[in-house]
This record gives C-alpha cells, sequence and structure tokens, in this order.
C-alpha cells in the first residue's frame, strides 16, 4: 500500500504503525508517531492499523542547539 511518511511516499506491507516502524529500522528508537496528525503512543503503536493513503509522522528526538 502506499503512504506518506514523514511527507514522503512510501509503499509498504506494514499493517500495523509498529511493524512500520520495524521495516524504516526504527523499532527499538525513543520516537514520536503520529497518523493522519493524531499523537500516538508507542504501547498503542501495534494496535494502530494502517490505511492506503494514511500520513505517518515519525520524530527522533535530537540533541544540540
Amino acid at each position: 500500500m502506499q503512504i506518506l511518511v514523514n511527507g514522503e511516499p512510501v509503499a509498504t506491507d506494514a499493517c500495523t504503525l509498529a511493524e512500520l516502524c520495524a521495516a524504516l529500522g526504527f523499532a527499538q528508537a525513543k520516537v514520536a508517531t503520529a497518523v493522519n496528525g493524531s499523537f500516538v503512543a508507542s504501547a498503542k503503536r501495534a494496535l494502530t492499523t494502517l490505511a492506503p493513503k494514511d500520513e505517518v509522522e515519525i520524530v527522533a528526538p535530537r540533541q544540540g542547539g
């Protein structure tokens, strides 16, 4: 299915947000996630299903200033 991840089109077979994060290399990373503008807590990612054309945001904290 086609979705947007951080504004970029991505083809994925992931059915859940947790599967998508794992496929993109964020399985163990401390990241914030949102689907279609709604925050998704890490505990809810495995329960959050994805659909074609969903807009996913994955944000990792950065140090520096």
